[in-house]
């Protein structure tokens, strides 16, 4: 039976795929199929792999750890990359703060003991989450997650106490923006309106919200709108937890973007490309936060596995050696210029946004009432995939392009990977003429 077969046979379609091929080799950002055919990944395995796949010095570390023990769970004796790799992220996240942290295996666990923190700290229920935000697909962060289908068809009821606000999406607000500062006053003000409306400040725990939208589309938040939403969050007594588990480790031009606000945060919760590949998540939080939790409160089996902490701190090395955030900001202008000069002559591209390499190129079928062209988007993906580059979507609407290669990808292929997705849009815009 061959492969795609038995995957058919045994593999439910809830498995989606988004590119139905099968790999057997990556070499950086290089992907191969069975047949040899070569992609080039503008995925990173769904913002996995900022350093590259099967980069030479995390392969190293996991060998070499995997060596003296594959598995050490943290509850029942300590091992030293647990510990070296919660030092080094209290180190490198933003805040002049004294940090502790703790390790789990996915985003969405980060994302749940974030949760459980704010709770326990603040002693009441409430959650404030975002329209578009995407926190993982557990009940709990499902509660959290904006889209519906296919995230959460059928799999309610979710979460009590957890409400949720608009997010300052410019483009396609409710009105129209001259301004950042603009919008940034006008979702404030609605803000402002569903704590009379809505819910009461008082008994809400945290506000969690990722700065720059993942799933959701590679929106940006307006900076005003991170600082007063700061403001608010103080004044009420709320945590602040910020998701930068898809926009961290240098993907925005640093090692994570909450730094380049200079704002305070109570928790950041991280994931995705920390490990090189490796499942592996971590919260940081203010030491006061994390020190409030009762002993045997946080953790689990697998979270922290020593081959994963190993790989985790190369990984890091690696970014912070080569400075990975500066290679993030060059691919990033190299897009934009490329998708700047093809706007002009597009009927359908009409946003170009986000930060570093952290790119969103938004599709729609009018430009007077933006309505969202998926099939357009899905026409591009196909299309390049036949052409050898590898193209995945975000966004509620599913008509949003996003930019996820390896930072570590050279000027020759990411040139080679901006003709073809330039190359396939315009084929894809005859299509429609």
């Amino acid at each position: 039976m061959k492969p795609e077969d038995k995957r058919n046979k045994f593999i439910p379609k809830a498995v989606y795929n988004v590119h139905k091929i099968i790999i057997n080799k990556a070499e950086d950002f290089l992907i191969y199929d069975e047949k040899g055919d070569e992609y080039i990944d503008f995925t990173g395995s769904i913002g996995v792999l900022n350093v590259g796949n099967a980069n030479s010095e995390v392969v190293k570390a996991i060998k070499e750890q995997a060596e003296k023990f594959t598995h050490a769970c943290f509850h029942t004796y300590m091992h030293k990359p647990y510990i070296d790799l919660v030092e080094k992220l209290a180190r490198i996240t933003p805040g002049d703060f004294e940090k502790m942290g703790a390790l789990f295996n996915s985003g969405a666990e980060a994302v749940e003991n974030a949760m459980k923190i704010a709770r326990h700290y603040t002693e009441r229920p409430g959650i404030i989450t975002f329209d578009y935000a995407f926190h993982g697909r557990t009940i709990s962060t499902l509660s959290l997650t904006s889209k519906v289908n296919p995230y959460k068809k059928g799999f309610g009821p979710f979460l009590p106490e957890v409400y949720r606000v608009p997010y300052p999406y410019c483009f396609r607000g409710e009105k129209s923006f001259e301004s950042e500062k603009e919008c940034a006053d006008f979702y404030i003000k609605v803000l402002e309106e569903h704590f009379i409306k809505y819910f009461d400040p008082e008994t809400i725990a945290a506000v969690i919200i990722e700065p720059i939208l993942g799933e959701g589309g590679f929106v940006v938040a307006p900076f005003d709108y991170l600082k007063r939403l700061r403001e608010i969050t103080k004044k009420h007594g709320i945590l602040l937890i910020v998701d930068e588990i898809q926009s961290g480790f240098c993907r925005t031009g640093s090692m994570f973007y909450w730094e380049q606000t200079g704002l305070d945060y109570d928790m950041i919760t991280l994931g995705k490309s920390i490990a090189g590949g490796l499942p592996l998540s971590a919260v940081i939080g203010k030491k006061e936060l994390m020190e409030n939790i009762q002993e045997g409160g946080l953790g689990g089996t697998f979270g922290g596995n020593p081959v994963s902490c190993a790989a985790a701190l190369s990984a890091i090395e690696f970014m912070e050696k080569n400075e990975l955030w500066k290679r993030a900001n060059i691919i990033g202008e190299k897009i934009v210029k490329r998708l700047v000069e093809l706007k002009e002559k597009s009927k359908y591209l009409a946003d170009i946004r986000g930060k570093g390499a952290m790119i969103g190129i938004e599709f729609i079928k009018n430009k007077k009432t933006k309505e969202p062209f998926k099939e357009f988007v899905s026409k591009v993906i196909a299309k390049s995939r036949e052409k050898g580059l590898l193209l995945i979507s975000c966004g509620v609407y599913g008509n949003v392009i996003r930019t996820l290669m390896p930072l570590t990808i050279n000027d020759e292929y990411l040139d080679k990977a901006l003709d073809i997705l330039v190359s396939s849009i315009m084929e894809v815009e005859r299509e429609y003429e």
